[in-house]
């Protein structure tokens, strides 16, 4: 966990960088922070199995880092991935889109910051969650990433919690939280899984 621009920890300025560059300034924050990672020799990692998972805000900026084709599989919950479709469909408010991406609307800004605007250059394969009662990021902007990665041959799943709302992670139903954790457990297993390239095979 890296702190990138746009997290809480170092100050007001840190956390208000995202403005006008939602997306690109927090995953450049988090790619230099898995570069010097890697870099380490004392934490053996190898850089061939790694993933990326993230809620809401998470859930954005894991969709944007899906294109660079950096990971070997993702988790992308309660995404925001389609600022358009957001306004006037979110209980946040359609002042959201335009406070983060811009107020000009007849800009590009708002396209050029979405996840969605650049789906078709996904090939990560990644599992979609989402809550049916989710009215801050609501479920159509996780069924249009999941859809748009299946029409792409991009190996993709998406797990769906009836009558679960944003902070499904955090308060919903134990039997829910308990079967996310264990569809999360398989997903990487199934991607992630495999011999370190610094350990030789038997």
């Amino acid at each position: 966990m890296c702190n990138p621009r746009g997290s809480a920890g170092y100050g007001q300025a840190h956390g208000l960088a995202i403005k006008g560059a939602m997306g690109g300034v927090g995953a450049d924050d988090i790619l230099a922070f898995l570069d010097g990672c890697l870099a380490n020799p004392d934490l053996s990692l190898d850089g061939e199995r790694v993933g990326v998972m993230g809620g809401s805000y998470g859930g954005y900026v894991t969709a944007w880092l899906t294109s660079t084709e950096r990971f070997a599989a993702a988790f992308v919950e309660r995404g925001y991935l389609d600022a358009e479709s957001f306004v006037g469909s979110s209980d946040i408010g359609w002042f959201f889109p335009d406070e983060y991406h811009g107020p000009n609307r007849a800009s590009t800004a708002l396209r050029d910051q979405t996840p969605m605007a650049f789906v078709d250059k996904v090939t990560t394969p990644t599992l979609v969650i989402h809550s049916e009662a989710d009215w801050r990021t609501p479920i159509e902007q996780g069924q249009r990433w999941f859809t748009a990665l299946r029409r792409n041959a991009v190996p993709t799943e998406m797990l769906v919690f009836p009558g679960e709302g944003h902070e499904l992670s955090r308060s919903g139903r134990p039997t829910h939280r308990r079967d996310r954790f264990t569809h999360i457990l398989r997903w990487w297993s199934e991607h992630l899984s495999g011999t370190p390239k610094s350990v030789p095979p038997d």
